[in-house]
């Protein structure tokens, strides 16, 4: 086992966030609020509960954020017909080509991250990635054992 993987791997998590915040600034957003433009986008017509737990803030953070987002013509509410307490949250059209914008961050950000990597060792670092994810997501899902 590599002792420090861990910590090489959120160091570098740290990085590419941090790359990201500077780069969305450049839009005039803030980093929350590109990644939930691309959450909309790509999971759209949930409600506000949803994308607070998918961008692991608080719901009432999110709201302040979408109350903001809202007021600025990006997001839309529309009431859920299956909750009348909950909104679901759509793109609104002048929102479209800030999601635009922000893909186009994302896949500099990636072509950055990954150069000097073959193709094969894309493939391979996906997999690997992929199968690292399947392991943390089964040991959340594990019930801790005591030691004693």
């Amino acid at each position: 086992m590599i002792p420090d993987l861990g910590y090489r791997m959120a160091d570098n998590s740290r990085l590419l966030r941090r790359l990201f915040d500077d780069r969305v600034r450049s839009l005039g957003l803030t980093a929350v609020q590109a990644r939930l433009l691309l959450a909309l986008d790509r999971h759209p017509d949930c409600n506000q509960g949803f994308y607070a737990e998918r961008l692991e803030v608080e719901p009432i953070t999110l709201t302040r954020i979408v109350d903001r987002m809202e007021a600025a013509g990006w997001i839309e509410r529309r009431a859920d017909p299956a909750d009348r307490r909950a909104r679901i949250l759509h793109l609104t059209e002048k929102a479209r080509d800030r999601v635009t914008q922000v893909e186009g961050i994302v896949s500099r950000l990636v072509s950055d991250m990954l150069t000097g990597l073959s193709k094969r060792e894309q493939l391979q670092l996906g997999e690997l990635l992929d199968r690292i994810g399947s392991n943390l997501a089964a040991a959340r899902e594990m019930p801790e054992v005591a030691h004693g």
